[in-house]
């Protein structure tokens, strides 16, 4: 699968953007997606996570009642709607997809995505 990352800009800090992951391929209802981020000069971190039918989500604790991630497997798509962004959300975007056969599964590590998408750069101001 094939996937491509964009909605990425430059907002204000309270301000919301949603980022949006297109796929390719037949079959992206059987992949869990993930969302991760990498601010400059730090390592690369989880945001969110999402199973294969959209039911189970799961997030990293500071953003948390702050960003959203959905999908439509009908459009191949996966987003993270974010809100109440901050400076320090400021960071490099990418989607990941893992091939799995639980619909019940979400993964949290970088490593067991097989797939990613580049990424959308990210950048709120005080």
């Amino acid at each position: 699968v094939q996937l491509q990352a964009s909605g990425g800009g430059l907002v204000q800090a309270g301000t919301s953007l949603r980022l949006s992951c297109s796929a390719s391929g037949r079959t992206f209802n059987n992949y869990v997606m993930g969302w991760f981020r990498q601010a400059p000069g730090q390592e690369r971190e989880f945001v969110a996570s999402i199973s294969r039918s959209g039911g189970i989500t799961d997030y990293t604790d500071s953003v948390k009642g702050r960003f959203t991630i959905s999908r439509d497997n009908a459009k191949k798509a996966v987003y993270l709607q974010m809100d109440t962004l901050k400076p320090e959300d400021t960071a490099v975007y990418t989607c990941a997809a893992r091939n799995v056969a639980s619909i019940r599964t979400i993964s949290y590590i970088a490593s067991e995505y097989r797939y990613w998408g580049q990424g959308t750069l990210v950048t709120v101001s005080s």
